[in-house]
């Protein structure tokens, strides 16, 4: 159990903390020589039944609620610590209502100095603070008096005994998801390198693992690791965590970064956010004004934009998108802190919802049906809403990052499907599977009605067409579903129905008996568009259609606009840089020049081409044969379309060129 101090400056915290466990938690020569704190200070209490109690001791001044706030961000009992002669003050309230807007809910109230007045102002201070925890989740906290600079002092001796005792009551926390850990502190020591602390947020820690210091994606392997104060084999959620990692500069770590499993965190500099204001009067925040946002224990700045409303005052609450100046990192759910513009007060804070908004289009009736089902799922653990909310899916990595449980332990609903692509798996509910395919298929039909001289269109514009909101990897397991229960069929690079062939005009035939001849004997240097216009008396646009209407059959390939070469031309140059390619391994331009007879720029130019459609991949100044893709190194074999499908009005036609 972590229990964090919270307290206006020159209370006492850090002289209770010492009464309750031995340990001077201020290290700093600054701290000793003015007396306060200024740094987050650590200390450990091994209690009887062999838990090891951990305590964050926090800054009372004005000046380092920043530090407070990353202290108390990950504790599971807050320790309010008010000093018997002056009674509740500016930051008792500013940390209580810190500790209230992060979620915290057990509480312990410690008076101190209680050597220094009278029994009368004991119970008037008790009786402060009780309205004032009235209206907050520590209502009904018990109230110890300590004189914390007495030995053994009775009231120090009984709030220990009841610290041990909410740590055997505290429930446990859920082991089983992603390792998670928000840094406080980063040190060295000689020998181990780089060292650092913080409290374990979700998941398991152990020695030889490796996970990411997030947001800079920096791989990093646990050498050694100290939970609890003690050297330990593993660490758990909940437990005050030093980690010496391998391979990390100091310099390369900071306060505010996270230690994450390598699913779990996605840097961004977008969160949509539930935002609430403390009810102080004068609070009033408007669109884009600078904030402070402490989050985890990072600090950063971000400027609002209001989803549903145009501004926000003082008790009020409305979903807002923060927007940041830089990487963030944060799950659903999590609390965070804001303060005005000059970090002189705390003005409000609330929870994380989406942590990877859109920036355009955010304010929709969708996007904010997306945003109530985000909430109910923090409020119930429940996929079913947002699944319901998702009628093109949610991928398996965004459920992970959002529930923090492995990919094989999320728990969906039981008529949900999951789609195995290559790249991703997606999980999709039954109708809305459904709808996509009715609307592929229905886009098919209208693209051969509106174009029946063509065969299809390929699948990146038939999903521009049907459902261009759709992750590509999930129309493409759509498209080859459809193709097994053959509903549609896919000819090379193209889509149609079963029952669709494409057709051409008698003219469009005729002109490219025409055009035939004059592509085939120009080989590897063909005329241009313009060129054979003028030869066959013919305008250029007509004569770019037809081409172009020609590589939907496989018949021409465009190598440059305006540049088509006959399909067996195209193969032979394949071949040609197939043979360079198993020779040699790769194939620069001057060779190929050397072997075509050409010149540089239409080398080039070819190349490129074969680059472009995945036949080859260009490395530097050479090109390497391509085998993981649809091409594998041949190409013939998978030449885009083909001359059995080309029909006339009538019937078919001659089409073996």
């Amino acid at each position: 159990m972590i229990i964090g101090t919270a307290g206006h400056i020159d209370h006492g915290k850090t002289t209770l903390v010492r009464a309750l466990t031995g340990v001077d938690t201020d290290r700093l020569k600054e701290e000793k020589a003015r007396g306060i704190s200024i740094e987050l200070g650590y200390a450990y209490l091994p209690s009887r039944d062999g838990r090891v109690l951990g305590f964050i001791d926090v800054p009372g001044h004005e000046r380092f609620v920043h530090t407070m706030v990353a202290g108390a961000c990950g504790i599971d009992v807050a320790l309010l610590v008010v000093a018997a002669d002056d009674g509740v003050m500016p930051q008792t309230r500013e940390h209580l209502a810190i500790l209230e807007l992060l979620g915290i809910t057990e509480g312990v109230v410690a008076l101190t100095k209680i050597d220094r007045v009278s029994a009368a102002r004991r119970e008037e201070v008790r009786a402060e603070l009780a309205t004032l925890l009235a209206a907050t989740p520590f209502r009904g906290a018990p109230a110890f008096f300590v004189d914390a600079t007495a030995p053994d002092d009775p009231g120090a001796r009984s709030l220990r005994v009841h610290l041990e005792e909410l740590a055997s009551k505290l429930a446990p926390r859920r082991a089983q998801q992603l390792f998670r850990m928000p840094i406080d502190r980063v040190f060295s020591l000689p020998g181990h390198g780089t060292i650092v602390a913080g409290t374990v947020f979700s998941g398991v820690i152990r020695e030889g693992d490796t996970f990411e210091l997030m947001p800079a994606r920096k791989r990093a392997r646990v050498r050694t690791l100290h939970a609890q104060n003690r050297p330990a084999q593993s660490a758990e959620v909940g437990e005050r965590c030093a980690v010496n990692l391998a391979g990390i500069d100091k310099r390369a770590v900071a306060r505010g970064d996270w230690l994450a499993a390598p699913a779990l965190l996605e840097p961004t500099t977008r969160l949509d956010v539930r935002l609430r204001l403390l009810p102080a009067p004068g609070i009033h925040l408007a669109p884009w004004a600078p904030l402070h946002v402490h989050l985890g224990t990072s600090r950063c700045i971000a400027h609002p934009v209001f989803l549903e409303t145009t501004g926000l005052s003082s008790g009020e609450d409305a979903r807002v998108q923060l927007v940041f100046s830089s990487p963030v990192c944060a799950r659903t759910g999590d609390p965070f802190i804001v303060r005005n513009a000059q970090a002189t007060h705390t003005v409000g804070g609330g929870t994380v919802l989406d942590c990877s908004p859109p920036a355009r289009r955010r304010r929709t009736a969708q996007r904010l049906r997306n945003l109530a089902a985000l909430e109910e799922f923090i409020a119930t653990s429940n996929l079913a809403p947002l699944l319901r909310e998702s009628p093109h899916g949610i991928a398996t990595a965004e459920l992970v990052r959002l529930t923090g449980l492995p990919g094989e332990r999320l728990e969906l609903p039981q008529d949900a499907l999951r789609v195995d692509t290559p790249a991703k798996v997606f999980v999709i509910l039954p109708e809305y599977w459904h709808a996509l395919t009715v609307r592929a298929i229905g886009a098919l039909g209208d693209f051969h009605r509106q174009f029946p001289e063509e065969l299809g269109p390929d699948v990146g514009r038939l999903r521009r067409m049907a459902a261009p909101e759709l992750a590509p990897a999930l129309w493409e397991a759509l498209i080859e579903r459809l193709r097994q229960e053959q509903r549609l069929r896919r000819t090379g690079a193209w889509l149609h129905l079963p029952d669709h062939a494409a057709r051409l005009s008698e003219s469009d035939l005729a002109l490219t008996e025409k055009l035939r001849p004059l592509i085939v004997a120009g080989r590897f240097d063909p005329p241009w568009v313009r060129e054979l216009a003028a030869t066959v008396h013919e305008p250029e646009e007509r004569v770019r259609a037809v081409l172009r209407k020609q590589l939907t059959f496989g018949v021409v390939y465009q190598v440059v606009h305006d540049l088509f070469y006959d399909a067996e031309c195209v193969a032979e140059l394949a071949a040609i840089a197939r043979l360079h390619l198993e020779q040699d391994g790769t194939l620069s331009a001057a060779r190929y020049r050397d072997a075509l007879g050409l010149g540089r720029k239409r080398t080039v130019q070819i190349l490129e081409f074969f680059d472009r459609v995945g036949f080859t991949r260009r490395i530097r100044d050479s090109h390497v044969l391509r085998r993981d893709t649809g091409w594998g190194g041949t190409w013939k074999a998978h030449a885009p379309g083909g001359a059995a499908g080309l029909q006339t009005q009538e019937g078919a036609a001659d089409a073996s060129w």
